[in-house]
């Protein structure tokens, strides 16, 4: 018995864009992006406003790997 193999092709870039103008569509009218990364940036500030000490230490170590942003993009007094 001798495998057949069948040339398989999809359109990846039109499969994309359904697929964002079906996020798009999902998200509604009052979406609204902005206010959302507000949203965010607040969250994180409230996060990280009251670290003790040590939390710094660490949240500084891994800002200096990359891992982590720089707490002043959210509000905090740099060191």
């Amino acid at each position: 018995m001798t495998e057949q193999l069948h040339a398989f092709d999809i359109d990846l870039t039109r499969e994309e864009a359904r697929r964002q103008a079906e996020v798009v569509a999902a998200l509604g009218d009052t979406w609204d992006p902005a206010a959302v990364l507000d949203g965010e940036r607040e969250a994180y500030r409230m996060l990280y406003s009251s670290l003790d000490e040590e939390q710094l230490a660490v949240y500084r170590q891994l800002e200096a790997a990359g891992v982590l942003p720089p707490l002043e993009e959210y509000g905090h007094a740099a060191d």
